[in-house]
């Protein structure tokens, strides 16, 4: 009994099929080119990263780790659900564009949607501005899985969120340990850690230290006032009382 799954599997395959040969290689290249594009942004974002901040560079880090985790989810689950691949289930179904893979490498959920929808969310995380670009990668690889005929829709729809929600989960869970250890190799003595941790914002390029600016000297202490003795003037001096008037006005103040 066919279901709506397989209505629209066999709906895009057909589709496929009636584009141009430039197009439908161009998809079977993008199934596997994208997961390239994704793991030099990945490069890209943890050198930015390595003057930022340690959370900065924590989840720069993790995005690609938690990508392998969710890509181990991933298997873990297609061996236990063992679905069978469309271009073998599906009847009536055109011919794939690729080879349809063997018995045992079972579809759901789609490895390749798993690993674009995690490192979409990883790079948005770690390079927010980037994400306009990543998402759209995702899903366009996701598409081209059933473009080629070899996932069904719903393979690559729960592999794009399976992805995203693990990575998601995971870099916020673990950013503030991370951090922790970043700062930590930051300030080690082994220069391929310190290379790799980077040397943080405000740091000098040559030593990796960070740059204190120089203090204004202080200001030098007012001299105290020298005293000088009451001056006395004999016209004060007073005969009933024999005594002098001293005159203080020149008492320093």
């Amino acid at each position: 009994m066919d279901t709506m799954t397989d209505d629209l599997y066999r709906d895009i395959t057909e589709f496929a099929h009636d584009t141009p040969s430039w197009f439908q290689h161009l998809a079977e290249v993008w199934t596997e080119l994208g997961l390239l594009l994704f793991g030099v942004l990945f490069i890209v974002a943890w050198w930015r990263a390595r003057r930022g901040d340690p959370r900065a560079l924590a989840v720069a880090v993790l995005a690609p780790l938690a990508t392998a985790v969710a890509y181990v989810c991933s298997e873990l689950a297609k061996s236990a659900i063992d679905e069978e691949r469309p271009c073998r289930a599906v009847s009536g179904a055109l011919t794939p564009l690729v080879e349809c893979p063997p018995h045992g490498d079972w579809s759901f959920p789609s490895n390749h949607s798993t690993i674009a929808g995690a490192a979409a969310i990883g790079l948005a995380l770690a390079w927010p501005r980037i994400a306009a670009l990543t998402v759209p990668m995702a899903v366009l690889m996701a598409f081209s899985r059933v473009f080629v005929g070899v996932h069904y829709p719903h393979d690559v729809a729960v592999g794009l969120v399976f992805g995203a929600l693990i990575v998601f989960v995971l870099v916020r869970v673990a950013t503030r340990p991370v951090a922790r250890i970043t700062l930590a190799m930051r300030g080690s003595s082994t220069g391929i850690v310190t290379w790799f941790a980077g040397p943080g914002p405000g740091r000098g390029r040559g030593r990796g230290r960070a740059h204190i600016p120089a203090q204004a000297p202080a200001p030098a202490p007012e001299a105290a006032p020298s005293y000088q003795p009451p001056v006395h003037n004999p016209a004060a001096y007073d005969p009933p009382t024999m005594t002098i008037r001293r005159d203080d006005t020149q008492r320093p103040r």
